[in-house]
């Protein structure tokens, strides 16, 4: 009997279950911090919103449907609780398992649906989409992606018609989308009987191409040291690969070559088995299209840049499904039974660990952005408040003028409020950054 044939009761359930588990582990150990980096971009701009501002991309992504989750947030609890934006993300982290053990179920059976959907859980090496409220946009993408290949493995008109719905959801929530309709895309072309299905994707690619001209190409990254070099794209995409691969079973750094060798060539030899459907060509498409797209505007940061916690996340959603086909004629008798019970638990043990790593890291560094949220508090009647100081240019570059800082908090709440300093060596460095030099 192979591993693939294994019925598991109350399979769904199960996965279920672990998703609830874990999404409330991770709130617990996210219980402390608060808003972020980019999250400062939109807060601070949040009371000048207009229809347009939704159509305008972030950092050359589309976020209309992530915008629009951020307003209904800022204007329902504001700034006085991470809590319910962290609960947003966790959601649809758990939604993704729960989509991801649907779809591998359906080609590898029940045992490999678990094991997919539990990795991807505590998947340590994605942890900047799993602890930062901010990536729901990202993860709300996949979500949609994943619901979309679902659907996609039907030809009826309602199907069809889902497809392409779920395609254009994950494109107004961000870029990631681009990859999934590009997946359903080759997905559809590489099944002769299919291709004029392809028509059904007309027009959303002319309303992307509408809104690239009008808004998107306003936000296409430009190169910020030494432009682009064409030859630093195999590396990236190539290190890219390896960290999303590796991400799987917690590992990182030099190992991650030596994983990519081994998942590649166990997805190739069971390729040479028997002919990779659809699904699996256009998920290998998908997944090196991932990596081209983030190196065209990325890799004259460094190829190590393309194995960051939030691209991670993404392609390793592509490797789980691509694995565990592979991985769906394995044998489940004897002592194998035992010894992949094992692989499985140390997997996702040692991915466990490295998300609760990173997590603890997080936990201080939001001890120093607090203690700056608490300096900002603390010198609002300040007479010698510099109207241009950068309170923290390290852990908040874009909250670099106080007034439109207080107007934020003003409307939506302080998110320092009542809170104790804890970080007393963070808040007093920020108190000198917001003073002005030589006033008392």
């Amino acid at each position: 009997m192979t591993i693939s044939a294994v019925q598991v009761p109350r399979a769904r359930l199960i996965v279920v279950g672990l998703a609830v588990v874990v999404a409330a582990a991770i709130l617990w150990l996210s219980r402390g911090y608060t808003f972020y980096f980019d999250e400062w971009d939109f807060i601070q701009a949040a009371p000048d919103w207009s229809w347009t501002y939704y159509l305008q991309p972030h950092n050359e992504h589309p976020s209309i449907l992530f915008k629009l989750i951020y307003a209904t947030l800022l204007n329902t609890v504001g700034l006085r609780s991470y809590v319910p934006y962290m609960a947003v993300l966790l959601a649809l982290h758990a939604a993704n398992a729960v989509l991801m053990f649907e779809l591998v179920r359906r080609r590898a059976g029940d045992l490999l649906g678990i094991a997919a959907a539990a990795a991807l859980l505590v998947l340590g090496a994605g942890w900047e989409d799993i602890l930062w409220a901010f990536q729901l946009a990202w993860l709300a993408s996949v979500a949609c992606g994943l619901a979309m290949l679902l659907t996609l493995q039907g030809r009826s008109t309602l199907r069809l018609a889902a497809t392409v719905a779920l395609a254009t959801a994950s494109l107004m929530f961000s870029g990631i989308g681009f990859v999934f309709a590009a997946v359903a895309v080759v997905h559809i072309a590489a099944t002769p009987e299919r291709r004029r299905d392809l028509r059904w994707f007309l027009p959303l690619g002319i309303a992307l191409g509408v809104w690239y001209v009008a808004f998107g190409h306003s936000g296409t990254a430009v190169p910020a040291t030494g432009g682009f070099n064409l030859l630093m794209l195999p590396a990236y995409v190539g290190w890219g690969l390896a960290g999303s691969a590796s991400a799987v079973i917690g590992v990182t750094g030099p190992p991650a070559l030596a994983v990519l060798v081994l998942a590649a060539g166990a997805i190739g030899f069971a390729w040479w088995q028997r002919r990779p459907d659809p699904l699996a060509l256009s998920l290998v498409a998908g997944l090196v299209t991932f990596y081209l797209l983030i190196g065209f505007s990325r890799a004259q940061m460094g190829y190590q840049q393309s194995a960051s916690g939030r691209y991670v996340y993404i392609g390793a959603v592509f490797w789980l499904i691509l694995l565990a086909d592979a991985a769906r004629v394995l044998p489940w008798k004897g002592t194998l039974r035992p010894a992949l019970a094992a692989c499985l638990f140390l997997a996702c043990f040692n991915s466990g660990v490295v998300l609760v790593l990173y997590a603890t890291a997080k936990d201080a560094q939001m001890h120093r952005e607090i203690a700056d949220l608490q300096a900002l508090a603390a010198e609002r009647s300040d007479p010698c408040l510099n109207p241009g100081a950068s309170v923290d240019p390290l852990v908040m570059p874009q909250v670099d003028s106080p007034a439109v800082y207080y107007r934020a908090t003003d409307r939506y709440g302080d998110p320092a409020a009542d809170a104790p300093v804890v970080d007393r060596a963070d808040y007093q460095t920020a108190i000198r950054n917001l003073v002005l030099p030589g006033c008392k």
